[in-house]
């Protein structure tokens, strides 16, 4: 057997010579659904390669990035917290919807070495939303965060054609910037900032971290909503945050996070020119849990 050929232990991929490294870079990292999902989503799609954490905080970034992007096994990683923002700007390469979002979550390896970048955070939060059923086309939406995260969905909302887009941001400075990056690539979407959500909003969004920690407060109250809005958030892990289950007690529809990522995973493996045709990769994620 040629020593570079992949084998299957208990139906998943051992290392070897040939494996190709992918990962997460972000801090704090264990809060992941990405290494428990990857390896199952490699061994199907019939790919030699492992999904790493990567932890580091912003000190190390710049660091991290010139050794990552020096490794030629190196296929890429997607980024989580708090490096989505500062990232795009240490990347050789970066999408016209990454510039946008003003952020990125994806990242590869090109063949000439540089690290380019992409954001599909948003686009697999709204095909997330539409899949269970939630127009989001002609839509009020109120948006909580314009972070990283928050970026992409902005983005990723105006160019699905929302009604109108309400945003709430605790920092002036990147409330503004984010306002002007909307403004100039989706000149048709009326976008404001609000501090509170007027009547009439279809889909109130958290996409700050507040709910990763038991001690976090909620970002807002669902109950200042009109009763039919659906209170979505972008955190995985608690599955069911705070402020999900304080708008599912008192009635109101909920939106979990992991379907942002459900729909997430076959745009890395696009971008990361993995093939999946014929395989049903959504229901593959759905079912690992």
């Amino acid at each position: 057997m040629n020593p570079t050929d992949p084998q299957l232990f208990n139906g998943l991929f051992q290392v070897n010579g040939a494996t190709r490294l992918y990962g997460t870079i972000g801090d704090p990292i264990r809060q992941l659904r990405m290494t428990g999902v990857m390896p199952q989503v490699f061994a199907a799609t019939g790919t030699n390669a492992v999904w790493l954490p990567f932890e580091g905080g912003a000190d190390l970034l710049p660091l991290m990035l010139d050794a990552l992007g020096k490794m030629r096994n190196l296929g890429g990683f997607t980024v989580t917290i708090p490096h989505k923002t500062s990232i795009i700007d240490m990347l050789g390469r970066a999408t016209p919807r990454a510039r946008a979002a003003g952020s990125v979550n994806l990242v590869r390896r090109d063949p000439d070495g540089v690290l380019a970048g992409d954001n599909v955070d948003g686009v697999g939060f709204v095909r997330g939303l539409e899949a269970q059923g939630h127009r989001v086309k002609g839509a009020s939406v109120w948006l909580v965060g314009l972070g990283g995260a928050g970026g992409g969905i902005a983005a990723a909302l105006c160019e699905a054609g929302v009604g109108r887009l309400l945003v709430t941001e605790i920092s002036e400075t990147r409330a503004s910037k984010a306002i002007d990056r909307l403004l100039t690539h989706y000149p048709d979407v009326p976008v404001a900032e609000v501090r509170t959500p007027p009547k009439g909003v279809h889909i109130a969004v958290n996409a700050t971290p507040l709910g990763l920690r038991p001690d976090d407060p909620q970002p807002f109250d669902p109950m200042i909503l009109d009763p039919d809005t659906v209170v979505a958030d972008v955190i995985m892990s608690p599955v069911e945050t705070p402020l999900l289950k304080r708008a599912r007690t008192h009635g109101r529809r909920i939106h979990h996070g992991r379907h942002m990522l459900d729909h997430q995973v076959p745009l890395y493996l696009d971008w990361f020119g993995i093939d999946a045709k014929g395989i049903d990769i959504i229901r593959l994620v759905r079912s690992i849990g």
